[in-house]
């Protein structure tokens, strides 16, 4: 009984949480709203920062852009979270994560830049560098980025679906793969193959022939399926083998007829 009571207690108290997340992330957007509105009020009183004037409203406004970052960050994080919560019964694990990694990535990008404003630094040059860091990033994770942009293609064209029976084909793939999809995740798709789990790239998923494994095969791997990529089926797994000439059979105790049986008897 007193088990099951603390588990009652931290169920609750997840649920509260759960409750008061979203009014935590609204008063921080509030705050960080108010921080930059301040901010921008304070730099009425110096041109610069560093200079010897006006050194009170410099502290006050480099202090209330912190402030913004802070509570900017804080709001992102728990309304992108709140989103993903409430589309995710929805539109599913995956499409719900997506949401999230894009307001998570607006939210961040439009916070560095407010931030960056209200220090007076000048963010046309950190554009500019940061346009270069991001073509040598794109260079450099290019097969990580073609399985993120594959992902989301597959979210939204949504040739199959979680539970669903599929049938891939494709070279890279070493012929057809047949199983049964378990996650479509941002990078990754995952498929149940004879009782173990495969992670097949999204980049390979979007390239490759995909349709619903035909009723007379097991989503795995199947006797006399295809793995050749040649569109023929294997050889039967039972069955006897063809006889060879001369061979003798259980049915024929008297074994082959050579040419000296059919010599006839000398008189």
């Amino acid at each position: 009984m007193h088990d099951g009571s603390q588990l009652d207690l931290s169920a609750q108290v997840a649920k509260v949480q759960a409750r008061a997340r979203p009014w935590r992330s609204i008063i921080a957007l509030v705050l960080a709203i108010a921080a930059a509105a301040a901010s921008g009020w304070a730099h009425r009183g110096f041109r610069d920062f560093f200079d010897s004037a006006g050194v009170p409203q410099q502290l006050i406004a480099a202090g209330c852009a912190v402030a913004f970052c802070a509570f900017a960050s804080i709001a992102t994080y728990g309304l992108s979270g709140k989103a993903r919560d409430v589309l995710e019964p929805r539109t599913g694990k995956a499409h719900a994560a997506v949401v999230r990694y894009a307001l998570v990535l607006i939210g961040a990008f439009a916070t560095l830049i407010i931030t960056l404003e209200l220090l007076h630094v000048p963010v046309g040059q950190l554009v500019l560098s940061g346009a270069l860091t991001s073509v040598f990033v794109g260079i450099a994770a290019q097969q990580s980025l073609s399985n993120v942009f594959a992902g989301i293609v597959l979210l939204l064209a949504r040739p199959f679906r979680v539970g669903d029976a599929i049938r891939l084909q494709a070279g890279a793939l070493g012929g057809v793969l047949d199983g049964t999809v378990t996650e479509i995740g941002i990078t990754y798709v995952r498929l149940a193959v004879n009782g173990s789990m495969m992670a097949v790239p999204n980049s390979q998923v979007l390239n490759a022939v995909v349709g619903p494994v035909p009723p007379d095969t097991d989503a795995g791997a199947a006797p006399g399926a295809d793995m050749t990529g040649t569109g023929l089926a294997g050889p039967a797994a039972d069955g006897p083998a063809p006889a060879s000439p001369g061979a003798t059979t259980a049915g024929d105790p008297a074994g082959p007829i050579t040419a000296s049986d059919k010599t006839p008897p000398q008189g």
